[in-house]
């Protein structure tokens, strides 16, 4: 999805120059008249504004008051200054106030649209780092989830209703659907935000050290113990323990867990004496925990101990409406973290990925993502940049290409039309430069027919048509429902 850029100018001949500079770069373009409407549009962290160009001289509410009021209100906004004078007090000025650069006017197209680009990728750099921060403090929000599926909404109102407790809860789900995501963020939507939050692998611990790491051990309590270990349970005192896999510990261990959950308590190995704690236990597992009580593999009243309040994660395949939004967010991340300079995923790509099992879930888009972007060489992500999953779906149909001529050659025609070579059809619809009577046609007329030609030329992949015709696709967009063109469904999803 194009980044929205929000235009803030009294000047009406500015704003659709920089409208015309914005859309061309592929970037979508609202527009105000004045500081306060400007404010009103950028306020909404929901309005989908992503960077701000604001005029500094304007009538009503100035750029430098708007800019002071929006910092408040959206200080993770860029916004950029355009400024008629490069004095350098008002610049610094500026800058102060929360302005990420500024522009003197008249703007030149290819430097505002460096500044846009340079505001996004210091936006996704900022981002990234709020985001590990919250997380390395055990401050991760719901807010921070990709879920606006149905499936994963009900997810979210299940453990908000959790949170609110120390209740036990027990996330279900298969592996890669980010059970220990969601279990951070219960934690940070609790009374325990910012407490230690300690995560266990119970199935990658050798079964004869599983007591050891969950309860920790005295010095010289077994061969090896050169120090005293606390445990995992004292380190999470006072926060959360995540046991993952849970499913996977054994009955020995099992009987310990049981107890310290029961009396808030913990036996070291070797100690003398049980040390009280405060933990708040969240686990998970992709096993059908039932299905082993009934084997014997997994105690029944652990089991119920556990299985307080379970959450059920849905599979990737089973929330496929987030999968655009995902693509995007581990393509911000992975440009931060490799220095990459991804725009985003052609429309093709999108559907081909919306289209996929994601057997692995997401974890496994999230490395198809970083392998993609890693050897991506243009500024999409295209199909062949997934070539296993466009092996699996089948050979990747290509887009055509548009055939070289001359000046003087005609445009082509379908093979089967009894029409002369040089004007192209829409169906029955001729797109001619005259009407029947001999007349000039309307420029309107002329470019809806061709933009009608376009879109069946190229079957209906907008991100060609928008390439192909040098209009940016938020462009290509506007002017498909002002024609009420008709559009075949190529890129849904």
């Amino acid at each position: 999805m194009a980044k929205t850029i929000l235009v803030v100018d009294d000047d009406p001949t500015q704003r659709r120059l920089l409208q015309a500079a914005v859309e061309k770069a592929g970037f979508a373009c609202r527009m105000a008249p004045d500081g306060e409407t400007g404010l009103q549009m950028a306020s909404d962290p929901q309005g989908g504004v992503d960077v701000v160009l604001l005029d500094l001289t304007m009538p009503g509410l100035s750029g430098m008051d708007t800019l002071e009021r929006l910092n408040a209100k959206r200080p993770d906004l860029p916004v950029i200054m355009l400024t008629a004078t490069s004095g350098i007090d008002t610049i610094v000025q500026t800058m102060r106030r929360g302005a990420v650069d500024f522009i003197v006017k008249p703007a030149n197209p290819e430097r505002v649209v460096v500044s846009i680009r340079n505001a996004l990728k210091m936006q996704s750099l900022t981002g990234e780092v709020k985001r590990l921060s919250r997380k390395a403090e055990g401050g991760m929000k719901f807010e921070d989830m990709i879920a606006s599926a149905p499936a994963m909404r009900s997810v979210i109102r299940m453990a908000e209703r959790g949170a609110a407790s120390d209740i036990p809860m027990l996330i279900l789900g298969e592996s890669g659907v980010g059970k220990e995501v969601i279990a951070r963020c219960i934690q940070g939507a609790s009374a325990r935000s910012g407490k230690p939050f300690v995560t266990v692998n119970c199935g990658a611990i050798p079964e004869n050290l599983v007591e050891s790491i969950l309860f920790g051990h005295e010095k010289g309590a077994f061969t090896g113990a050169v120090t005293k270990s606390p445990g995992k349970f004292v380190e999470a005192d006072g926060g959360t323990l995540f046991l993952d896999e849970v499913g996977e510990l054994p009955l020995d261990a099992q009987v310990k867990l049981l107890r310290a959950l029961q009396e808030g308590e913990v036996d070291a190995v070797g100690s003398r004496r049980p040390t009280k704690v405060d933990v708040r236990i969240i686990s998970a597992t992709n096993r059908d925990l039932a299905a082993q009580v009934q084997a014997g593999t997994f105690r029944e009243d652990l089991f119920y101990r556990l299985n307080v309040f379970p959450i059920d994660m849905p599979s990737l395949r089973e929330r496929r409406d987030d999968v655009p939004a995902l693509v995007d967010h581990f393509i911000a991340r992975f440009n931060a973290s490799e220095g990459t300079k991804v725009s985003g995923a052609a429309d093709d790509t999108l559907k081909m990925l919306y289209s996929y099992d994601w057997p692995g879930n997401v974890r496994q888009l999230e490395n198809a993502v970083f392998r993609a972007v890693v050897l991506c060489d243009g500024d999409e992500l295209r199909p062949q940049d997934f070539p296993q999953i466009a092996s699996m779906m089948g050979e990747v149909k290509m887009l055509p290409a548009v055939p070289v001529q001359r000046a003087s050659e005609p445009s082509p025609v379908p093979a089967n039309d009894a029409k002369p070579a040089g004007v192209p059809m829409v169906g029955d619809v001729p797109v001619a430069i005259k009407d029947e009577a001999g007349e000039l046609r309307s420029l309107q007329d002329i470019e809806r027919d061709l933009l009608q030609y376009a879109i069946e030329f190229y079957d209906g992949h907008m991100s060609e048509v928008s390439r192909r015709l040098g209009i940016g696709r938020s462009t290509l967009y506007r002017k498909v429902r002002e024609y009420g063109l008709e559009v075949r469904d190529r890129e849904a999803g």
